[in-house]
């Protein structure tokens, strides 16, 4: 009996879109030539975005390739910041506010609520995919705690039941991610159903 051959099998190294590309050009003009790790915390953001809300080690060593840096110097740096995620997430990463002001307000209970509704725990996905829960420190909206932040935008006084299922259903509704700014002819083919 022939044993088949058996090549090893690669995933295909990630690539960023022409569109993320030209924003990394763009965004390179800032910063002197020999300071173009200056550009590192824009270029992941960019990357995260591109790559389906998060930065695989793969998508990591595409960052240091683009800026010219050694792997560990991007390394270092998203796994200091949580505003990256290291590994998959939902389609929209629920940041809960865990400081004073919002556990006053009801943090604490909003969280349990997020997941009972979700069915995904603080640090995790829901079973459908919709939703990660993730607690972060201060978000800066204290007046307005409890607090929550979802990509760029903020839902407030998330103290009441119907808060929280209005901005549920808001989330849930939503067909794509918004379009980034340098996503003008729309999403990137690779994520068109994330």
């Amino acid at each position: 009996m022939k044993v088949p051959d058996m090549e090893p099998t690669t995933a295909a190294k990630p690539q960023f879109s022409p569109a993320a590309q030209a924003e990394i050009k763009r965004l390179l003009t800032h910063y002197p030539d020999d300071r173009r790790k200056s550009a590192l915390l824009p270029v992941l953001h960019i990357a995260q975005a591109e790559f389906g809300g998060w930065v695989s080690p793969e998508v990591q060593d595409l960052v240091a390739e683009t800026l010219d840096l050694r792997p560990i110097e991007v390394y270092e740096v998203s796994t200091f910041y949580t505003m990256f995620n290291l590994k998959p997430v939902g389609k929209h990463v629920i940041e809960i506010c865990r400081t004073g002001p919002c556990m006053l307000r009801g943090s604490d209970e909003l969280t349990a609520h997020l997941e009972r509704l979700t069915g995904a725990k603080v640090g995790g996905n829901s079973p459908d995919g919709l939703f990660t829960l993730k607690e972060v420190e201060c978000l800066a909206a204290c007046g307005f705690a409890p607090v929550v932040q979802v990509r760029e935008k903020y839902y407030e006084s998330l103290d009441t039941e119907e808060n929280v299922n209005a901005m549920l259903t808001e989330l849930k509704g939503m067909v794509h991610r918004p379009i980034l700014p340098w996503e003008e002819n729309g999403l990137p083919t690779s994520l068109q159903n994330n």
